[in-house]
Formats: structure tokens, sequence, C-alpha cells
């Protein structure tokens, strides 16, 4: 039960804003090894200025389907906008793309090995059905048997009074 309310948890932590800003996001590739490895689930954080050796989440362009969680390699600094050069840490040379302060969702604060994989699966509509929907429907079956047991028993105790009261007529 208590792994089923975990999961729960981080559904609605990857769907629902969490206070203070942060984002739960699943790695789905190997580019950070070992640093942060594949199925790991990042929480991420925006911050108020970012340094050579963060590592980051970006998305390049807001029709991006995924973000990328890279390291900042190096800085620049153009008409004092600061630009971002990242690199994964498996990767053999720096991304192409530079990384602008609108593009970066935030720094990566937590990491947490494997949990990506449950965090995805709760998310694929076989998932949402095994952790959130099932359980759900059987926790309301089984407030709905309570409600009837309770009627049956207030009706059988109606009726007792009512035969109680016939025989004490008689």
């Amino acid at each position: 039960m208590a792994i089923l309310i975990f999961l729960i948890i981080l559904f609605v932590g990857s769907v629902l804003p969490i206070p203070g800003n942060y984002k739960l996001m699943t790695v789905l590739s190997g580019s950070m090894s070992p640093a942060i490895k594949v199925g790991s689930i990042v929480a991420v954080k925006p911050a108020d200025s970012y340094k050579i050796g963060d590592i980051i989440t970006f998305k390049l362009s807001p029709s991006a389907k995924t973000p990328t969680t890279h390291r900042i390699v190096e800085m620049e600094v153009a008409e004092g906008t600061p630009i971002y050069i990242t690199k994964g840490d498996a990767n053999d040379s720096p991304d192409v793309n530079k990384v602008y302060q609108k593009h970066i969702i935030g720094k990566v604060i937590v990491k947490i090995p494997l949990l990506g994989y449950a965090m995805d699966f709760v998310k694929k509509p076989i998932g949402f059905a095994l952790v959130i929907i099932i359980p759900a429907t059987l926790v309301v079956l089984d407030e709905i048997r309570k409600i009837i047991k309770e009627v049956k028993k207030k009706k059988q105790k109606k009726e007792l009074g009512t035969r109680n009261t016939n025989i004490e007529d008689e």
C-alpha cells in the first residue's frame, strides 16, 4: 500500500505544479551518465543565475517535446546576457546549440536513480489504470458495501423495534 501511495504522489508531482516551482522529470537518455543514469528522476528548480558545473534542464524551443539535462561547461556574456554552452557528461563534445536564460527550466537539485521508470509507467494508460483507477474503484466499492451493510443493520433494528411493539400490544 505504501508503494502504491508513493507512486500516486510521484504521478501527481510530475503532472501538477509543486510548491516552490520544482518540477519532476525523468531522464530518458544516457548523455549524463554516470552522474545521472537513464531512468532517474531529477527535481529541477529555477535559479537566479547559473554557473559552470551546474547541471541544468532546458528546452531550446517551446515546441520541443523533451527537455535536455546537461552540464554547463562554458559561459559567455553578450550584451550583459549570459549564454551557456552545455555538454552531456557522456558526450565527447559540447552541444551545438547555445542555451540562453529563457531556455532554462531549472537547475537539477536532486536526482533519484531508477524511479523514473515507475513514474513513466504510471503516466501510461495501463499504469494509470493499475495504480490509480483500479485502487480508487476498489475503495469506492468497499465504501458502497459498508453503506449497504449499515442500511441493512438499521432496517433490521427498525423491524425488530416494530415487532417488539406489536408483541407488547397483543
